[in-house]
């Protein structure tokens, strides 16, 4: 019960309707079994982008469901899973002609906040160092859904916004090298402390021909196992003569 509720207030940091995450919160005893831990993640990251003159880092909220899966050896285990809110980007734009006179007047020495998000699938070997350590990487891959650029200005006391779309900009896929350490709370059976580096290998741009393009990423999570005592417990009672 405690792990649910926890998991709920990870959901109050997210926005509403990622129904993938739901299906998986109500089906987290089912999911978790003695060879696989399934569990929620989420926390904060910080985007940048590469190849993007004057940006600044852009926080936002990180949220997504994780498998561990064991192998032979006790101190390996594969991990995957999809991050359903994963936004990358960049912060404090220069803005650019919107070729609308008054709107263009209107933001003269304002900023845009640029957001991608995708749904990042990690595909990382972790490795225990004993029972609370662990580190990890590997590939991931990300497939973008929506891309926008928000306008903002101080308009006589007050922000002027404006967003604009600019899916058909950018590639549907990007790809690179994860990496991160994270320690384990409760000797090894209580939630995942954790952060972890990202860096794209992919010009995410879909025509450019000037510098690449590239997402940045530095996530900091948490992990939150869901049904994993009561795997524990059904593991312990299938061994018993």
């Amino acid at each position: 019960m405690r792990s649910i509720l926890l998991a709920l207030t990870f959901l109050s940091f997210a926005t509403a309707g990622y129904g993938q995450v739901i299906i998986s919160l109500l089906l987290g005893d089912k999911l978790n079994t003695g060879k696989i831990e399934f569990g929620l993640d989420g926390g904060v990251n910080y985007s940048w982008q590469t190849g993007v003159a004057y940006g600044r880092a852009l926080p936002t909220f990180n949220l997504g469901f994780y498998f561990d899966i064991k192998t032979k050896n006790p101190n390996w285990l594969f991990h995957t899973g999809v991050i359903v809110k994963s936004t990358m980007g960049a912060n404090g734009l220069p803005v650019y002609s919107l070729n609308n006179p008054d709107l263009d007047n209107t933001f003269v020495g304002g900023s845009i906040e640029r957001t991608l998000s995708y749904f990042n699938v990690p595909v990382f070997a972790k490795r225990k160092l004993g029972n609370s350590f662990y580190v990890e990487g590997g590939i991931m891959l990300g497939l973008l859904y929506h891309a926008e650029d928000l306008f903002t200005a101080s308009v006589q006391g007050g922000d002027a916004t404006y967003a604009r779309s600019i899916r058909d900009q950018y590639r549907a896929l990007d790809a690179g090298l994860g990496a991160g350490v994270g320690y384990r709370l409760m000797k090894g059976n209580g939630m995942n402390l954790g952060i972890r580096g990202y860096q794209g290998l992919v010009n995410v741009l879909e025509y450019n021909p000037g510098t690449a393009v590239r997402n940045q990423s530095l996530y900091f999570t948490i992990g939150i196992p869901i049904g994993a005592g009561k795997a524990r417990q059904r593991e312990t009672e299938a061994a018993k003569p």
